[in-house]
């Protein structure tokens, strides 16, 4: 297996938000934000090439919705989803499976796309899209504080097109080298690949751990339905991460790709930060 990053761009969200009860003299330290209080955040997504396996993890906001919904968001950098694969010799029709962490629109907005009449077309048309029954019923079927990330021409071409496949949540592996792990506290049944590469367990972060800046317990998002349960589930991971060695592939982190973790007087702390192509 060859893994390769897939950046699509950067994004601003509020400091606060993404930050929750801890004060901005404190998470300011590793995320500045401008005048305006936003942070910018990447959408960097995960390329996994197994033989004729060829997975995208993740696949960024896209570019359907309009220029009001947009403005919200601050869209900027060079990268592109398109021209991230154009640049490792991937075409849309390469991906054979599509896996999305969950349904938020910066997580798999990219997926789906306008054809050429203005009808919804899957971007990655060989592809299967794999989510799990009980996101997709939560993100279907959304709560009012979680509705405005679901948004239905991201979610139901899926189902469209006859391409949505679920992952099998009690078998806790979808390919050879490519597990799943689920956490509940950002959204419900989200889910975190570990892959097996070079000796090495990469696992790909997506909200659970958006920044390096995350890592103390306390820093959640205010963004996180049960943030609660996110402390919790942060907690044993990142227990987890340093004792095992982990690679936490960050999917949301502006500056850095990948990290280490270790255990301190303090609890679990940064240790390294790297490129994935440094492995």
């Amino acid at each position: 297996m060859e893994l390769y990053t897939v950046d699509t761009g950067f994004f601003k969200l509020d400091g606060g938000a993404m930050f929750g009860v801890v004060p901005k003299s404190l998470w300011s330290r590793t995320n500045p934000a401008d005048e305006i209080n936003l942070c910018s955040w990447a959408m960097r997504c995960l390329l996994a090439v197994d033989g004729d396996r060829v997975v995208l993890i993740d696949n960024g906001i896209g570019d359907k919705q309009d220029a009001k919904f947009f403005s919200h968001y601050y869209l900027h950098g060079e990268a592109s989803l398109d021209q991230s694969l154009r640049n490792l010799g991937v075409h849309p029709t390469d991906i054979t499976d599509m896996f999305l962490t969950h349904l938020h629109f910066d997580h798999c907005g990219g997926g789906i796309r306008y054809g050429s009449h203005g009808q919804y077309e899957l971007t990655f048309p060989r592809a299967t899209y794999w989510s799990n029954s009980d996101h997709w019923n939560w993100a279907t079927k959304p709560n009012p504080r979680e509705k405005a990330s679901f948004l239905e021409e991201n979610i139901q071409p899926m189902q469209d097109h006859g391409v949505l496949q679920f992952v099998d949540l009690e078998k806790k592996s979808l390919f050879p080298g490519f597990d799943v792990m689920t956490v509940d506290g950002h959204t419900d049944k989200q889910m975190l690949p570990k892959i097996s590469y070079k000796g090495h367990t990469v696992v790909f972060m997506a909200d659970l751990l958006p920044s390096v800046g995350h890592i103390p317990l306390p820093y959640v998002m205010g963004y996180d339905t049960r943030p609660l349960i996110t402390m919790s589930e942060k907690q044993a991971f990142l227990e987890e991460a340093a004792r095992e060695k982990y690679v936490l592939f960050l999917e949301h982190d502006p500056v850095n790709e990948c990290c280490t973790v270790k255990m301190t007087e303090k609890g679990v702390r940064l240790d390294q930060t790297f490129r994935l192509d440094e492995l």
